[in-house]
């Protein structure tokens, strides 16, 4: 492989998309999303937590969320912004996450220990299906991750956010 494919190899994005039926309403799966003493449930893989949300949730509003790794992980807080563009009630959130010190300002992922190929913002898309009988499916895509590692390292840490919200609404 030349230098100049290896370059191009390392450049390469691919979107990453996830799908999750959840047995609630829409209404409640909006407030999932939308209201922090849900996202505090969701938010972060398995033995994760968020002892944090201070949601901003409005288009042009950002959300400051917290994520606190078990301590054999080492224990540390990690702090994402979520900046939305486009808010459909009830049907979509466009917004860009960014990392973030624990007032909001945004910092580069290599600061928070992150590997150098961590984007710095990320774009993301969450669709809402109504799918009847008190079922909604969620879908989330997020834009541009590149192709490795990284971005299967995000799909299972969404796969368990997904779990932690579906297990919010089966009690």
């Amino acid at each position: 492989m030349s230098s100049a494919d290896a370059t191009e190899a390392t450049e390469a994005t691919e979107d990453l998309v996830i799908s999750r039926v959840i047995h609630a309403p829409v209404e409640q799966v909006w407030r999932a999303w939308s209201e922090s003493d849900y996202v505090m449930r969701w938010w972060g893989p398995r033995q994760f937590t968020c002892p944090s949300a201070e949601m901003d949730f409005r288009e042009g509003g950002t959300s400051l969320v917290t994520m606190r790794a078990p301590m054999e992980f080492g224990g540390g807080d990690t702090y994402n912004t979520w900046t939305y563009q486009r808010i459909v009630p009830s049907r979509e959130i466009e917004y860009v996450l960014e990392f973030a010190d624990k007032t909001g300002v945004k910092v580069d992922p290599a600061e928070v220990g992150m590997p150098p190929d961590m984007p710095a913002a990320m774009r993301n898309l969450v669709v809402l299906e109504d799918l009847g009988d008190g079922r909604t499916e969620v879908t989330i895509t997020e834009f541009d991750w590149p192709v490795g590692q990284l971005r299967e390292m995000s799909r299972m840490g969404m796969q368990q956010c997904f779990d932690k919200m579906a297990e919010i609404f089966e009690t």
